[in-house]
């Protein structure tokens, strides 16, 4: 019986290694911070935010008696507004941060 060279194990040099294992950190570091829940909530906050704003400055009066003279929309609004900018600032200060290497490995 022969051995195919190509059924062959690959033989990596430590640098091979090396250069795989912070390659692979590095895409993890990226893929933890854009699937960051602040980054999703915050912009979907920001989003629908706008839109619920928009809509309570365009309410007619109608609209606006049927909520007893409140203009809920616009409030609501801009306390969406407010609540993403909010996620999104907290985002932009306090990236996330991988945890050392020690604690990966076990």
């Amino acid at each position: 019986m022969t051995e195919r060279p190509e059924h062959r194990p690959e033989h990596y040099t430590e640098h091979d290694v090396q250069r795989e294992v912070s390659e692979l950190e590095t895409k993890s570091a990226t893929a933890a911070r854009i699937f960051d829940l602040r980054r999703i909530i915050g912009g979907l906050f920001v989003v629908y935010g706008v839109i619920v704003t928009l809509t309570g400055i365009t309410d007619s009066q109608a609209a606006i008696d049927k909520a007893e003279g409140v203009n809920i929309n616009l409030w609501t609004g801009i306390g969406m507004l407010l609540l993403g900018i909010f996620f999104l600032a907290w985002l932009k200060l306090r990236p996330t941060v991988l945890p050392p290497e020690d604690d990966r490995t076990e």
